[in-house]
């Protein structure tokens, strides 16, 4: 997963550096509002898939001692700044700028320049939406789009797959404005479409921020690995399976940490074995967990042949 997640980053990161580029030229000689608000948009992108991957990489150091569950939760934390910059560079210059060419309107020139670049930027845009759009659609396993956006833990993906759509609806918002403005012979329809693109990146920023912010503060692992924790937790020697306790520090990090009640018969050397096994099966067959916390509590819950609070967390 983390190959994959460089590998859409890169190319986001690619694509967005170029168009910023192409989109600044074409303000500079256009004179579009709309336009230079583009350019903004993909350089503040280009800037967040760099802090993505500043984020990856930190998320990869291995525990120490400061850190013994890790690091993963920075990828969260550097998915928030992102969500942060999103909104106050993003929305914030291009409703600034909006409202400044709607105030002091001015005519834009060499329109073909800036539709050319629109177009290209579209298609660039395109190819890299494409990309995040089949890594998430991979992983959505049958949800709807908005369940999978809302509990996905991959906020990689999720924040390239947005803020490219973002840009593919602010470019025909752009081409739209520049339209109008030569139809009309009123530029102020530029500062208009600077304004709108300003608020769907403000829409996309509170989403993002709202996301990294649960993210962050730590979320429970999907329930059907929850089941599967419990099932593996119920075996010979243990008599009950209590309150089962997940949180995610990073897509590919879980902690997780079981109440079991054992036979009051067994050894502690018993014990320790279950333990061991338990632990080792959970890894075995889910190599996202990072940590299995194998806690005895008497009475914990639920004995063999029962079904209730089987998806408790």
């Amino acid at each position: 997963m983390k190959a994959d997640n460089n590998r859409v980053l890169i190319i986001a990161l690619a694509a967005n550096v170029g168009i910023a580029v192409a989109k600044f030229v074409a303000a500079a000689i256009t004179g579009s509002s709309a336009m230079l608000t583009e350019g903004v948009h993909s350089l503040v992108d280009s800037t967040n898939q760099l802090l993505l991957m500043y984020g990856q990489k930190r998320a990869a150091k291995p525990a120490d001692a400061l850190h013994p569950a890790g690091y993963g939760r920075e990828l969260y934390f550097w998915s928030f700044v992102v969500a942060l910059l999103v909104f106050a560079l993003g929305a914030g210059v291009s409703v600034y700028e909006g409202v400044l060419h709607f105030l002091e309107p001015e005519p834009a020139v060499s329109p073909l320049i800036a539709y050319g670049v629109l177009a290209i930027a579209f298609a660039l845009e395109g190819g890299s939406t494409i990309t995040a759009f089949r890594e998430f659609n991979a992983a959505r396993r049958g949800q709807s789009w908005l369940q999978a956006l809302t509990s996905t833990k991959d906020a990689t993906t999720v924040i390239v797959l947005l803020e490219n759509g973002a840009a593919m609806a602010g470019i025909l918002i752009a081409a739209v404005g520049l339209a109008l403005s030569q139809l009309t012979g009123d530029p102020r329809f530029d500062g208009i479409a600077s304004v709108l693109i300003g608020l769907l990146l403000g829409v996309v920023a509170i989403f993002l921020a709202r996301e990294a912010k649960g993210l962050l503060i730590g979320e429970a692992a999907d329930p059907a690995l929850i089941i599967s924790i419990r099932r593996a937790a119920t075996r010979e020697g243990i008599t009950g399976v209590g309150e089962i306790m997940t949180i995610h520090n990073a897509p590919t990090q879980i902690v997780a940490a079981v109440n079991v009640d054992f036979d009051n018969r067994l050894s502690a050397g018993d014990v320790e074995r279950i333990v061991d096994a338990i632990e080792r099966d959970l890894q075995a067959e889910f190599p996202s967990i990072y940590r299995v916390y194998v806690r005895p509590h008497e009475d914990a819950g639920v004995k063999f042949g029962e079904t209730r609070g089987l998806a408790r967390t």
